[in-house]
């Protein structure tokens, strides 16, 4: 387990976060498809906090692509490091995430979080956020979704409706379970959506969230309780 600082020039107002938004959104790369589902790698990456001890946890898990095995995983703990402003959770995990990203023995590949890429009210959430600074294809699978509209998609699994802000099509209402709850996918960087819905398919034969976050959010769980102060 990696233990993680805050870096010593990360922003610690609203308005730094948000001008580092404006900043790198512009380096989010919309024209790729992203590589195609149930090939290489793909990794799910989740926190957990304990706010008693202002503590955050993050976890990676490698996961091949085709069989879904566990090829790798990596934790790291370190402190909160922005206070809670809704938009600018990105700012809260970053460091630790990219810590347990970085202590993976293998590349991750894509990289899949549970949150939201161009679904977010900036078009700046954790998966766009994550992929600008680390070069990699990232996606968003979020289980609400957020202040949003969005019709309900037809009964089977695979069906999507459009998830909008207004008349702009931001992400996808995606059935990964016939009659379940969808989940909420939209592109963090380097990824059509298409293709991110195709790989959210891919990655829940059986459970309605994707293999990687439940193999992710287990792992950083474990690593929150067995941390030690930092």
């Amino acid at each position: 387990m990696t233990t993680v600082r805050t870096p010593a020039d990360w922003p610690v107002t609203e308005e730094e976060a948000r001008a580092v938004q404006d900043r790198l959104r512009a380096r989010v790369v919309l024209d790729e498809a992203g590589p195609p589902p149930g090939t290489g790698r793909v990794t799910g990456v989740d926190v957990a906090y304990d706010d008693e001890r202002d503590v955050v946890a993050a976890a990676a898990v490698v996961l091949d692509a085709a069989t879904l095995d566990v090829v790798a995983e990596a934790t790291a703990v370190g402190r909160v490091s922005f206070p809670y402003v809704p938009g600018l959770l990105a700012f809260r995990e970053i460091p630790t995430v990219l810590a347990a990203l970085d202590a993976l023995p293998c590349p991750p590949g894509l990289v899949v979080c549970d949150g939201y890429g161009r679904a977010h009210p900036r078009r700046f959430g954790l998966a766009s956020h994550l992929g600008v600074l680390t070069g990699l294809p990232t996606i968003g699978v979020a289980k609400n979704p957020f202040a949003f509209t969005h019709e309900e998609p037809d009964t089977p699994r695979g069906s999507t409706s459009p998830l909008l802000d207004g008349r702009e099509e931001i992400g996808r209402a995606l059935r990964t379970r016939d009659a379940v709850k969808p989940v909420f996918v939209s592109v963090g960087h380097r990824m059509s959506l298409d293709n991110a819905c195709a790989h959210t398919l891919t990655l829940t034969p059986t459970y309605r969230l994707p293999e990687t976050t439940r193999k992710a959010d287990t792992l950083c769980r474990q690593a929150l309780t067995g941390a030690a102060p930092v």
